[in-house]
């Protein structure tokens, strides 16, 4: 049996893994590769395998680099089903609609492609399987797959693929301590093979309570400065989890200046009611406030703008003010359009609360790149740039050591992907040294056999 690494291999999107045994073929993830641009060329390429040989597709969670050239998959000829969790298919054709719209968006100022159509997104929701956590997935032939609550965003999990009598793991994204709203990532069961992201594999992130501080702080610079914040954040999780700590500190600490923020990412607007629908999924906390009727993403001075009207009137709105807004990485969503207006400002600030891919415009302001293109137009940053290591929706390090380390039996082996090639050599050499694991970094379209 034999993994082949079709994505996210000593880069961070595009996860696309294929489990070969020789009687079936298993899909894990079918993701978009994302650089400059939303959609980058090396997507519209046809892909390394033939889809009408795929038996199984076992999707880890909804974000685009791991989902979102699914319905291109079905497109090409996939006909089978697309098994993921009841969260995740909640979310999954929001998220696909949205991209169809930012591509359509992007083809007709860019010509750059368009991967699938609307009918094709119906088409691949109609094949889509969501499961419970724990409930067994029947890959045929007693091999089953199991889907556990990867603590990441919402619906996330990591996947333990029962073949042959061996187990292989598939990580999807581990997330991040002591979130807000989330439980915390399961533990491991007994493993053969461990496929584990790496995306802060060279970092640590500053604690929960730090977390807070920074968030608040910031803002009360930014608001002292007398410009715009910026905050883009990812629609699936850091914005509602954003959301959450906001209204802490407004209604329960009292803490937080008394400014207008604005939701302006109809992808996030659109996911809330999936938040509200599955209670189950939140931790102890947020379960408690739910249940005494506290909607955590309702609070005064939240203001939703979801048309394009509403989001063009917040540039009327003079003074101090907090901007939410898609895409996380800023390489397309309303977020560029607020930057195009702020960056250059000296009053404005931009707190970055997530991963930034190599290539994205997001990559390039967090590197102090002094201007960069929107637009068309060289814009330059004169804004203040923070970033929330703690914010990110990732495990660091720290957690990634800990949760193999903790497996109730430690895999014999892990391959290190989904990372730039300093966070899987950090990963790869502590898993190594403190664990006694041995260790892989594939290529791309290198096969490992397990």
């Amino acid at each position: 049996m034999k993994i082949t690494f079709f994505g996210a291999a000593e880069e961070v999107t595009g996860s696309c893994h294929l489990i070969d045994t020789g009687s079936k073929r298993i899909l894990v993830d079918c993701g978009m590769f994302q650089g400059g641009d939303f959609n980058e060329g090396r997507n519209a390429d046809n892909f390394p395998f033939d889809p009408h040989t795929i038996d199984h597709v076992l999707l880890t969670h909804a974000h685009t680099d791991h989902s979102g050239r699914i319905p291109k998959l079905v497109k090409d000829g996939y006909t089978g089903s697309i098994h993921m969790t009841k969260g995740t298919f909640g979310l999954i054709k929001l998220l696909w609609q949205d991209a169809f719209r930012i591509m359509t968006y992007n083809n007709k100022k860019y010509q750059t492609p368009i991967l699938f159509n609307e009918e094709e997104i119906e088409r691949s929701v109609s094949q889509c399987n969501g499961i419970d956590y724990h409930e067994k997935v029947d890959l045929g032939d007693g091999d089953y797959a199991i889907f556990k609550d990867a603590g990441h965003i919402f619906g996330a999990s990591f996947i333990e693929v029962n073949i042959n009598g061996k187990v292989i793991a598939f990580s999807g994204d581990i997330g991040n301590d002591n979130v807000p709203i989330l439980k915390e990532t399961e533990g491991l069961g007994k493993i053969d093979t461990l496929v584990c992201e790496s995306t802060y594999g060279d970092r640590i992130h500053e604690t929960i309570t730090e977390r807070k501080k920074i968030i608040l702080d910031l803002i009360k610079e930014g608001v002292a400065r007398g410009g715009t914040i910026m905050i883009p954040a990812f629609s699936m999780e850091r914005t509602q989890e954003l959301l959450y700590e906001l209204d802490e500190m407004s209604e329960e600490d009292k803490t937080l200046p008394d400014v207008p923020i604005f939701l302006d990412s109809p992808l996030a607007i659109d996911a809330l009611p999936v938040y509200r629908k599955y209670p189950e999924y939140y931790d102890k906390e947020a379960c408690d406030q739910y249940t005494k009727g506290d909607d955590f993403f309702k609070f005064p001075q939240l203001q939703i703008t979801r048309s394009k009207e509403e989001s063009k009137k917040i540039n009327n709105i003079k003074g101090p003010k907090i901007i939410i807004a898609g895409a996380g990485m800023m390489n397309g969503g309303r977020i560029i359009h607020h930057l195009f207006r702020y960056l250059s400002d000296p009053k404005s600030t931009l707190i970055i609360v997530g991963y930034q891919a190599k290539g994205t415009r997001g990559r390039k302001i967090y590197d102090g790149h002094k201007s960069v293109k929107i637009f068309g137009q060289d814009v330059e940053v004169k804004s203040t740039i923070k970033a929330i290591g703690a914010l990110s929706a990732h495990g660091d390090q720290n957690k990634l050591v800990r949760w193999i380390s903790e497996a109730e039996e430690k895999p014999s082996k892990v391959i290190c992907i989904h990372g730039e090639p300093k966070a899987l050599e950090a990963l790869s050499g502590r898993i190594n040294d403190e664990l006694g694991i041995e260790t892989d970094i594939p290529k791309n379209s290198e096969s490992i056999v397990v």
